[in-house]
């Protein structure tokens, strides 16, 4: 089976970015550039990003999100796109995955400005397409990885803590659902098995959350990069990234979308309640005691979640938290190294609650 390896284009961070787009938009396009841009972003940063524009003299439109990755909002932004050849996307998630989806259906490239490091999605060929009331309908497979990521980290260092967490929950599930799919020899979602780069790529952004994930927690609340923070990003958005995507996921991610079909999950960002689930996976696998509690004790010190507690399920029923675990064994969960059933990780979910309980 053959092995692939996926990845954006270029990845560019560092302090001070975003007044340097239109020299990197430069190198991909010349008509003129289409920026969709997150409303908070846009009342905040617009001068900044437009004068990067104007100064150089290079057309551009600036067009505000509505909010939702929906299709009426993909096809606001073709009708309008005219004769620009390049799209950005500048924001959150769910801007970036308009972005995407106006690049592909236009066959333009794209460049993605996240203005925090709360996920691994920017880097991925996938957008996830939305109803207009929010409610998930798709995901959109693309073509080809975003052409170039910029990552302006004086940006993403103002942005609220609890979105650096949550990438860092996120980022936590990559090296152990990576090192499952290597065990069970599944096929990634870039359409192969789990290469070593990729491995390698996952033990280092492991490595990186444990060493630098609370000296960057202390820089984001004080509001200021450091070298950790800028690790910590590198890692939340990159080497996640392209580790997820080339490495696979496992009962993490699916165990995450099990515990989304109970409501009161719905408060948390998506790497926190992924956090909570690494936990689940682990106890799943039998890892030794000592790992566990290092992961635990890592997270409850980032402020992610450690106990159903704290998923707000303490109250919800053991019928309603088998349902969820039923939910859980599909997908990504057929890349276990072995057969995974609804008692099975309901058994796992009360045990990650009952050894968090124990510290």
């Amino acid at each position: 089976m053959k092995k692939i390896i996926r990845s954006p284009g270029s990845y560019i961070q560092g302090s001070g970015e975003l007044k340097n787009l239109a020299e990197y938009y430069e190198e991909l396009g010349s008509s003129g550039a289409y920026l969709i841009i997150d409303s908070f972003i846009y009342d905040t940063r617009r001068e900044q990003i437009e004068s990067s524009f104007s100064d150089r003299s290079i057309s551009f439109q600036s067009a505000v999100f509505s909010g939702q990755c929906c299709q009426s909002e993909i096809h606001r932004h073709i009708s309008q796109i005219g004769s620009a050849d390049a799209v950005l996307g500048i924001g959150g998630g769910k801007t970036l995955d308009t972005a995407k989806a106006v690049a592909f259906f236009t066959h333009r490239p794209v460049i993605l400005v996240p203005t925090t490091a709360s996920s691994d999605a920017p880097c991925s060929r996938l957008a996830a397409i939305y109803t207009e009331n929010g409610i998930f309908e798709s995901y959109l497979p693309l073509s080809s990885n975003p052409n170039m990521i910029i990552m302006d980290t004086a940006v993403i260092a103002q942005a609220p803590v609890r979105f650096l967490m949550a990438g860092i929950g996120d980022a936590l599930s990559t090296y152990y659902e990576a090192a499952a799919c290597e065990r069970s020899g599944a096929v990634t979602s870039a359409g192969g098995r789990t290469t070593p780069t990729a491995m390698a790529l996952a033990r280092l952004c492991l490595d990186t959350l444990l060493a630098d994930g609370l000296k960057a927690k202390a820089a984001a609340e004080c509001r200021v990069s450091t070298p950790a923070l800028e690790n910590i990003v590198e890692a939340n958005t990159y080497l996640s990234g392209v580790a997820f995507e080339s490495g696979g996921l496992a009962a993490a991610h699916a165990i995450h979308n099990g515990l989304t079909t109970l409501p009161e999950t719905h408060r948390l960002l998506h790497g926190e309640l992924v956090a909570f689930c690494t936990i689940v996976q682990m106890i799943s696998e039998n890892r030794p005691l000592d790992e566990i509690r290092t992961i635990i004790s890592f997270c409850r010190a980032c402020g992610l979640p450690t106990r159903l507690s704290d998923l707000g399920l303490e109250a919800i029923g053991d019928d309603r938290l088998m349902e969820a675990a039923a939910a859980s064994c599909s997908g990504s969960m057929a890349n276990m190294p072995f057969p995974v059933t609804p008692e099975d990780v309901f058994g796992a979910l009360k045990g990650a609650d009952g050894v968090s309980g124990g510290l």
